[in-house]
């Protein structure tokens, strides 16, 4: 039985094994370290690379090799990806805190009718 693991940040994979999940040489991915689109976790001198560094690379990948996007492109794009990222995460937290606030102002209007 496979397990799926939970947490895509965990730093798992040697630059060997990405480079032939991806398709690219180490070189590339090494590349894409030098230009700041990647951060792979480091174990003595050895680059691990999470699920996450993988479906960024792939991005990074198919941006400049299929649709021609410069390195100075894509560090846009990745910029702008993570604001957006971070805007859904703080408009979720809102709409947790709508959806208790709502609650509870539910539940005292219900309190109060049927105290009455």
């Amino acid at each position: 039985m496979v397990r799926k693991r939970q947490d895509r940040s965990s730093p798992v994979y040697m630059i060997s094994v990405v480079s032939r999940i991806l398709e690219v040489h180490p070189q590339t991915l090494r590349m894409y370290e030098r230009e700041g689109f990647v951060r792979p976790h480091r174990v003595n001198k050895q680059r691990l690379y999470s699920d996450e560094d993988i479906e960024r690379l792939n991005l990074v990948i198919k941006l400049t090799k299929e649709l021609g996007v410069n390195k100075a492109g894509v560090d846009i794009i990745l910029r702008m990806r993570n604001r957006i990222q971070a805007m859904q995460e703080e408009m979720r937290e809102m709409m947790r805190f709508m959806e208790n606030d709502i609650r509870r102002q539910f539940e005292e209007r219900l309190r109060r009718i049927f105290e009455e």
